[in-house]
């Protein structure tokens, strides 16, 4: 299982250090891999646009230094001897939590989401009072609760967009029971979510219309909607 070595990770990330949002190369320590963590080496993360909101303190929550990143993927070198999800050279993501209370009805329910207690990937505080780092940085330590394992047939840069954007489109999808084949799906807007709606509409088999309010995107919409019924 690769048993952990109970040291502190040195590990190099870009932080931000006020509100002008500028990103600096930024030395830190995360915690040693404790009995139930898994400590993985980040190789993607994306860029969400509630990254640069926190980075500049436009919700006024932010806490200096801040390394960002909450859509990060890797694979896994070292995890604590009582993880049982995950082994060593597995590829694992991490998406906007890093904990909870796991004493709440939410958390009894695994709705963890709802937690009044909460830790976030970044800009928050740890169970071992410690700030909480983000994925543009080397390396991820993280408990088991909350890492995703990662198909190895699914390209490490694809599966990271899917922590945060993927699941804001999908989640409501199957909640509201819309993703069948041969309904109607219709997507406002070709962003960063738009592009993840065509792309689960299409695996869902469901009849995708993409709506744009800017006649500069309805290129841009065509090819992008003949590209993705295209595939195979």
């Amino acid at each position: 299982m690769g048993e952990a070595h109970y040291l502190e990770h040195e590990v190099h990330g870009w932080a931000a250090r006020d509100s002008s949002g500028v990103l600096s190369p930024f030395k830190f320590s995360r915690r040693a891999t404790g009995p139930r963590d898994v400590t993985f080496q980040i190789l993607y993360c994306g860029i969400c646009h509630s990254d640069l909101h926190q980075i500049r303190n436009e919700w006024q929550t932010s806490k200096y230094p801040m390394v960002p990143g909450h859509e990060l993927v890797g694979i896994v070198t070292e995890v604590g001897p009582e993880v049982r999800q995950h082994k060593v050279g597995d590829h694992v993501g991490v998406g906007c939590m890093v904990g909870s209370c796991q004493n709440c009805d939410s958390c009894e329910k695994g709705a963890e989401q709802y937690c009044e207690h909460v830790t976030w990937t970044y800009n928050d505080i740890d169970h071992d009072g410690k700030p909480t780092y983000g994925g543009f940085s080397a390396l991820m330590v993280c408990d088991e609760r909350f890492v995703l394992q990662i198909p190895k047939s699914l390209p490490l840069d694809a599966a990271a967009l899917l922590l945060c954007a993927g699941i804001t489109v999908y989640s409501p999808l199957r909640y509201f029971g819309i993703n069948e084949a041969g309904k109607s799906l219709g997507v406002v807007g070709l962003g960063g979510l738009g592009h993840m709606a065509v792309k689960f509409g299409k695996a869902f088999g469901m009849n995708v219309t993409v709506i744009s309010t800017s006649p500069k995107s309805s290129e841009d919409i065509r090819l992008y909607h003949r590209y993705c019924f295209s595939q195979a």
